[in-house]
């Protein structure tokens, strides 16, 4: 079980408890995080004020792609029974592909901001560096669409990818979804949709960073209540305008809170990768062991005085090196090689 905060004996918390410290090579790209992007403090009313100016942080594919040997190409597929269809934005390595690995990728920004063009730079360096073909999913967003409407745009724009396999160039054996934060969460809901509706077959699911438990009340989001990036009330405030009234109930669908699943076994390995100083921490590190104790396959990454989403802002920092290159060798391995052109 996620380890939870203690109470106090008239069922209150006590006061926020110590946080793990930054590590230093980190903090200027924490400082640089949080005057970017969280300059509105994300409250219900300020969800909309919000999402304009992520916006404006989150340019268009073709100006992140520039004159790197990647093709771009969008496409329209069927969406849910009953909703409307879903976007998707397709990347190949320059030149016919065939038999490439295949990245589904989501997108973060707690199923209330985002497109599917945040991101995109790690997405277009993960083409390159493993011969890919990827497709990032555009899915409605929340408190105007709440769950399930994000996983099943999700699971709708994967089954569209993997069904098109061979058109695309992709070995349908090698598909991998992933993302980070929400993108992360909402991978780990697709992982667990593939395997309750019979498919598709999935390689491994990549999640960083995740977005897994709507309960936030484990010990690691007390301790970053108030403090850090994507702190305990901002994420309080996603999960609010994900599930409404049912938020912390028993109605609560593990495909949006997928910490919320009883059953963990017969899902495709995991990458779990996560900053110990962070509010997502105790939740990912309870989701791998889950994993482990149905005899599934997870790796596990919590790396010292990292911050929610550190290799982004810190990149040049040791711990975010070393985080890309344990991510780039898991994928090495699970995806079994590069494509190959032609």
């Amino acid at each position: 079980m996620t380890a939870t905060a203690p109470r106090t004996p008239d069922g209150e918390h006590p006061p926020r408890p110590r946080p793990v410290p930054y590590d230093p090579e980190l903090e200027p790209g924490l400082a640089h995080c949080r005057e970017l992007i969280e300059r509105i403090p994300l409250r219900a009313g300020t969800i909309l004020a919000n999402r304009a100016h992520f916006a404006t942080l989150v340019p268009p594919a073709e100006e992140v792609i520039g004159d790197a040997p990647v093709t771009c190409e969008h496409v329209t597929v069927p969406g849910p029974a009953g909703a409307p269809d879903v976007e998707l934005t397709v990347l190949r390595p320059r030149g016919a592909v065939h038999d490439a690995p295949g990245l589904y990728s989501v997108h973060g920004g707690g199923m209330i901001l985002g497109n599917r063009f945040f991101g995109l730079a790690g997405l277009v360096e993960d083409v390159l560096r493993h011969g890919a073909v990827a497709a990032t999913v555009e899915y409605r967003l929340a408190p105007e669409h709440p769950a399930p409407a994000a996983a099943e745009d999700c699971y709708a724009g994967l089954l569209w990818f993997a069904g098109h396999a061979a058109e695309l160039g992709v070995d349908p054996a090698r598909v991998v979804v992933g993302g980070a934060s929400a993108g992360g969460g909402l991978s780990a809901a697709l992982a667990l949709m593939a395997r309750d509706r019979g498919g598709p077959a999935l390689a491994g699911q990549l999640l960083d960073c995740p977005m897994l438990d709507d309960r936030n009340d484990t010990l690691s989001s007390r301790q970053y209540d108030g403090i850090g990036i994507w702190d305990r009330a901002n994420n309080d405030t996603a999960w609010t305008a994900l599930l409404g009234a049912d938020r912390g109930t028993d109605a609560v669908s593990p495909y949006a809170a997928p910490s919320r699943a009883r059953d963990l076994s017969g899902l495709p390995p995991a990458f779990v990768s996560v900053g110990a100083a962070e509010v997502f921490r105790d939740e990912a590190v309870d989701y791998a062991t889950r994993i482990w104790a149905t005899g599934g396959q997870a790796e596990l990454h919590v790396w010292s005085g990292g911050f929610h989403g550190f290799s982004g802002f810190s990149p040049d920092a040791e711990v975010s090196r070393a985080a890309g290159a344990v991510r780039h060798s898991w994928l090495e391995r699970v995806l079994g090689g590069t494509g190959r052109s032609r």
